[in-house]
């Protein structure tokens, strides 16, 4: 017989609220328009991406950071409507690998380097995955570019790109072991 694992109206309820902070972050936004395959940006939302797969574990985590992602395209980027599926793909990669790192590194590592560890993967999956889509989907087949210019601009997104890599990587476990610390305090799990 399986045994199914009930998920608590906390757990739903956080995952709504990781959604919905992940939507408002990605709006903390400052954008750098590049010259090949359109625009680029440095914001906040990666750090929320990450921080859902840590809190939430890989297939919640996946899930808040994918919708909240494409919610903030769909309700306050309309020029990224179309795209929304992708983001949430990407997106919701970032959350899910972050996740299951959290998940499968031993305790005796602490939550702070098992956080660094699970947003540095979340970090570097996502990164692959939008690169490959500016490359591929934004560039060669929606813009119609030859494949040196489809590389040009996605080299104008990888300083955005690493910057908010490093952002998440930096913030992420600060922020997970100062929620974390403040949950166990309360006597709240998620």
């Amino acid at each position: 017989m399986q045994h199914k694992q009930a998920i608590s109206t906390r757990r739903i309820v956080f995952t709504a609220l990781m959604a919905a902070l992940t939507m408002v972050s990605a709006t903390l936004r400052i954008r750098i328009p590049i010259t090949v395959g359109g625009q680029a940006a440095f914001h906040l939302g990666n750090t929320l991406c990450a921080l859902d797969g840590i809190l939430l574990g890989p297939w919640l985590g996946g899930l808040a950071s994918g919708l909240g992602s494409a919610l903030y395209d769909i309700l306050l980027e309309p020029a990224y409507m179309s795209e929304c599926w992708i983001t949430f793909l990407t997106k919701g990669a970032y959350g899910l690998v972050a996740g299951l790192v959290m998940r499968s590194l031993p305790k005796k590592w602490g939550v702070y380097l098992k956080a660094l560890a699970a947003t540095v993967a979340g970090a570097v999956t996502y990164a692959v995955l939008y690169l490959s889509k500016s490359y591929f989907y934004s560039g060669m087949l929606m813009q119609g570019l030859s494949a040196e210019t489809a590389w040009l601009g996605v080299v104008g997104k990888l300083p955005a790109t690493a910057f908010n890599a490093a952002v998440a990587i930096i913030g992420a476990p600060l922020l997970a072991v100062a929620i974390r610390k403040a949950l166990d305090k309360s006597h709240l799990s998620i």
